[in-house]
């Protein structure tokens, strides 16, 4: 099943078959930003009483710090994390995943702008009855006003590096364009440098809101021919004597969501769940996607860190068989620079 339901601040959905008693495994995702405070301050609380009590507190601290704390009948989880060098206006994405079988728990504190992310263990976590996940997505409790939505599944849910592609997005192979979503293992797709093969399709639903909620490139901006949707993290390339006299570069990478609310980023309307698919290619290659250059999915050096591995989308594959990916030689832009660079080309 997956999501179970997901809370933002102004309505609520759960999913129309829920659990009637124990939730053994799954994930706890929320996105909120980090409110300056020179004092406590709560970002969600939740208390459930009954046979299966709990109480959830993930709070603010004063000097920049976050701090979540779960009770559940006396079973205690109780972690802080620095995140004083966030900016005001960035989102933090916190993923609690539990495991209750495998007696494996994690907190997870991403920071998606910087590519940050902060690994906790909880070992030995408790399973969720149905009426603390209704609790937690119930409008009673208190949700603050920097948090932009809740969201429970009944799967350990990925942390990391994520699918940003819509399925229906054309991706340019050498036969011509192929729908992401029908791209398997060893197709062939075209980069810059030529034909490479696909090493793995990774696919993912996630919640319709915050750095998941789907935004629109409009043609013909960023040299495309039709509107593509992508995730707001998916980054793009731009080249030209523009970027180099701007800049400095022959190319700069720049995120989609840095350009909301431009003519040539417009937000998408779509429902509470939206899929994606990212292709995980040899050496991080470039693919063009309806003629725009976009980014395929970064792997990084996940294969040598175990933790973030087995945490991550790539969770589950061969580590022989993952590439490692070194950091991007093409700068990425800062907000203030992508939106400089696209109202220069939109004059």
């Amino acid at each position: 099943m997956s999501w179970l339901g997901i809370r933002d601040q102004s309505a609520t959905w759960r999913a129309p078959e829920t659990p009637d008693i124990l939730v053994v495994r799954g994930s706890i995702v929320i996105e909120t930003r980090l409110p300056q405070a020179r004092r406590l301050k709560p970002l969600l609380r939740v208390e459930c009483g009954g046979d299966w009590p709990m109480h959830l507190a993930v709070q603010a601290l004063p000097g920049g710090a976050l701090s979540l704390v779960l009770d559940q009948a006396g079973e205690v989880v109780n972690h802080v994390v620095d995140c004083a060098d966030a900016a005001r206006d960035e989102v933090l994405r916190i993923t609690y995943r539990w495991d209750a079988p495998r007696r494996d728990g994690w907190l997870a504190v991403e920071r998606p702008d910087v590519g940050g992310i902060a690994l906790l263990a909880c070992p030995a976590p408790r399973p969720f009855h149905a009426s603390q996940i209704a609790a937690i997505l119930a409008r009673g409790g208190y949700l603050s006003p920097s948090v932009i939505y809740v969201a429970v599944s009944d799967a350990p849910e990925p942390v990391g590096v994520q699918p940003s592609l819509m399925p229906d997005t054309p991706i340019l192979t050498p036969w011509g364009e192929c729908p992401a979503g029908q791209l398997r293992r060893g197709d062939l797709v075209q980069t810059p440098d030529g034909a490479v093969p696909v090493l793995q399709a990774l696919h993912r639903t996630v919640p319709a809101r915050g750095l998941f909620a789907p935004v629109r490139l409009r043609a013909p901006y960023f040299e495309l021919h039709r509107d593509i949707a992508v995730a707001p993290t998916q980054h793009l390339l731009a080249e030209g004597s523009d970027v180099e006299y701007l800049f400095g570069r022959d190319a700069v990478r720049l995120r989609a969501g840095h350009l909301l609310g431009m003519p040539a980023v417009q937000p998408m309307r779509t429902g509470w769940l939206v899929p994606y698919v990212q292709l995980l290619l040899p050496g991080h290659e470039v693919l063009s996607a309806a003629g725009c250059r976009v980014e395929s999915l970064c792997a990084g050096r996940l294969r040598r860190k175990p933790d973030l591995l087995r945490t991550s989308v790539l969770a589950g594959l061969d580590r022989a068989t993952l590439p490692e990916h070194p950091d991007p030689a093409t700068p990425s832009l800062r907000a203030f620079d992508a939106i400089v660079l696209a109202e220069n080309r939109a004059a």
